[in-house]
């Protein structure tokens, strides 16, 4: 039988995995659609740009739907504060999200100029409003949500939609929708030809410059910025039972939340990655070269995503009005027959997960052309 223990910190790495293949696969096909217009001049090129992702985008959205599950079921005080002290935003993005299979279906139904420029237009903030709300909402786990706990462990939310949209929160923004945005280029790279994929190039590079300057930024922000970082006091008993008011939470001005870099040396090579990733981003995609940029992409991802996770770690919603009732790992978490049972489920059904998404790009593979989609034009999207 696993520890307690040992299942939290299990669970903590699994919805981590998630939230990067989440970003891996399903970043790149609304970040190609983000900048779609941008980069297809013509509607053949447009139309290519979206056939690109159209055998992948419902399936990569597995993801989005099984790290929701495993955020519900694992931390479910997590999912009930964040769903519901947020819930504009997340509106926000649902309503965006339905732009997406409406457009794909509906966009090249009728021949005609406006029509398609309109759902092109919905394309793009399908891809765009979800990949900022989500850097939007990491920005605000680092300056703390406004909610407390009752002496039942009820949330209360005082927060509001337009308090989200902190300069800081933005600046997170920024990031997470540049990275999406330089994957989605370098996967258009990838899968088109000509002037698309040398637009897409330069779009790319754009990206990867404006990832690394908002992620410097950012990092400097927090160290330097008077941002409140959370530390739990020892010692705490990681295998008790979940209680988020049972613990004590200290804070701390000097540096904030950088502390677990030099608690834990061994994370600085997250951050690290990401801006290696960025310069590979913009060397690459200014000499064209497709395979490497999007590993650079990849690289960006893992590495951001990975940085805030490090440095929030334990925390997972920090309190701006009370600190003791922030979530953490270790104190928000379902029992320990749940985690067990989702434990098996995951060693089940995510190894499926990534033998049918790999099989699905394997066959799927190909460059589209503007020939191509010309010669389909009633076949494709």
């Amino acid at each position: 039988m696993i520890e307690y223990e040992l299942l939290k910190i299990i669970w903590w790495v699994l919805v981590g995995v998630l939230l990067i293949g989440f970003a891996l696969t399903d970043g790149f096909d609304m970040g190609s659609m983000a900048i779609m217009p941008f980069v297809g001049k013509t509607d053949d090129e447009r139309r290519a740009a979206i056939n690109t992702i159209a055998p992948h985008w419902d399936g990569n959205q597995v993801w989005f739907i099984t790290a929701g599950g495993a955020l519900f079921a694992a931390w479910p005080m997590v999912y009930a504060t964040a769903f519901s002290g947020m819930y504009w935003a997340l509106l926000l993005v649902l309503f965006a999200l339905f732009l997406r299979p409406v457009g794909f279906d509906y966009r090249s139904k009728l021949e005609n100029t406006k029509w398609r420029k309109s759902w092109d237009w919905g394309l793009c903030i399908g891809g765009a409003v979800p990949a900022l709300v989500f850097g939007v909402a990491f920005g605000n786990m680092f300056l703390g949500v406004p909610f407390t706990l009752d002496e039942t462990v009820r949330s209360t939310y005082t927060g509001s939609f337009f308090a989200l949209l902190n300069p800081f929160a933005l600046i997170c923004g920024l990031v997470s929708l540049a990275m999406l945005n330089a994957h989605g280029g370098a996967w258009l790279m990838l899968r088109t030809d000509g002037a698309l994929r040398e637009r897409s190039a330069k779009a790319t590079q754009l990206m990867g410059i404006v990832f690394l300057v908002c992620f410097l930024g950012a990092g400097a922000w927090l160290y330097f910025g008077n941002i409140e970082g959370y530390t739990l006091a020892q010692p705490f008993d990681t295998n008790a039972v979940a209680n988020p008011l049972a613990k004590e939470v200290i804070t701390n001005n000097n540096h904030g939340w950088m502390n677990n870099y030099s608690t834990y040396p061994i994370t600085i090579f997250a951050p690290i990655a990401a801006i290696l990733g960025s310069l590979i981003v913009i060397a690459a995609a200014g000499k064209a070269k497709a395979g490497l940029s999007f590993t650079g992409t990849s690289l960006m991802i893992v590495g951001a995503i990975l940085t805030a996770g490090f440095a929030l770690f334990p925390f997972l919603m920090p309190s701006s009005i009370n600190p003791v009732s922030s979530l953490t790992m270790w104190d928000a978490v379902s029992s320990k027959n749940t985690l067990t049972v989702m434990t098996v489920a995951a060693c089940i059904f995510v190894p499926i997960i990534l033998c049918y998404t790999t099989w699905c790009y394997y066959k799927m593979w190909g460059v589209i052309t503007n020939k191509h989609v010309q010669e389909n034009s009633h076949s494709l999207y």
